[in-house]
């Protein structure tokens, strides 16, 4: 029974990182059709990356910021529902691994200063999934 319970956070876990990975890649997608790369520049050429980035619009930006935070919310709403009764525990998990790919992105990409705020919205975000979770649970019981 209690091998049954790591288990089960373990599948959580990693089906919030792969849910809201799909989510996350899937809001980007999109984004890059709405704001495709000029012709002929790929992610490899980092002055024409950078370029990019730097003239993209705002909305190019909140999207992106929708597609990072949606990560957290997603992934750590799978996680809380797989989770059962660590809903919280495996939610803010999630939050936390999204929280360091979205440091990870801040600080290898030349985005702009106010794309920090997506930091903390990542571990909120993953609370709402929780709380979310617990309060059906318990209209549910």
């Amino acid at each position: 029974m209690f091998k049954g319970h790591y288990l089960r956070l373990i599948l959580a876990i990693v089906a919030g990182i792969l849910v809201g990975s799909i989510f996350n890649g899937a809001v980007s997608a999109l984004a890059l059709r709405l704001y495709p790369l000029p012709d002929g520049v790929n992610w490899v050429d980092v002055e024409a990356v950078e370029h990019y980035l730097a003239n993209l619009p705002a909305m190019a930006y909140v999207i992106i910021l929708f597609a990072h935070v949606g990560q957290s919310f997603v992934g750590s709403l799978v996680a809380a529902i797989i989770g059962k009764s660590f809903e919280m525990y495996v939610a803010i998990v999630i939050g936390t691994f999204s929280l360091l790919g979205g440091i990870t992105n801040m600080v290898s990409l030349p985005l702009p200063a106010w794309m920090w705020i997506e930091a903390p919205l990542y571990i909120i975000a993953a609370y709402a999934a929780a709380k979310l979770v617990q309060s059906r649970r318990a209209v549910q019981n």
